[in-house]
């Protein structure tokens, strides 16, 4: 019987998975497994996300995580922490810009192991 994730072959990424199932079976917070479930898909269906979007549908202070990468089109208006695998250079630029924050997505659930009050952008 095949693993699930046999077709991924960055460390990094198996490791944040096996992280975030761990974290969410500890916490009891799903929302740790649903973004593990996430990151478990083929890179060309995980989500990319642009500034606008997550400008779009966040508040001031906001905390959000994107389960794949930031990108850098767009303009943030507001302060924001972001959790993603990974950022463009011109998305770090902005967000810290604006007055946010710049974060893993193992930060995130370190801070935050609940998940409580974080938004998933896909």
């Amino acid at each position: 019987m095949a693993r699930k994730y046999e077709r991924i072959t960055n460390v990094q990424l198996l490791a944040l998975i096996k992280f975030l199932k761990k974290k969410a079976r500890e916490h009891r917070a799903k929302i740790w497994g649903y973004v593990a479930e996430l990151l478990g898909k083929p890179r060309r269906l995980r989500p990319q996300v642009n500034i606008s979007k997550i400008n779009r549908h966040t508040q001031p202070g906001d905390t959000v995580v994107v389960p794949g990468k930031v990108l850098g089109a767009g303009i943030l208006k507001h302060k924001v922490n972001v959790a993603a695998f990974s950022f463009s250079e011109t998305a770090k630029r902005k967000i810290i810009d604006a007055g946010g924050k710049v974060l893993n997505i193992e930060e995130l659930v370190e801070q935050n192991p609940k998940g409580s009050n974080v938004k998933i952008i896909i």
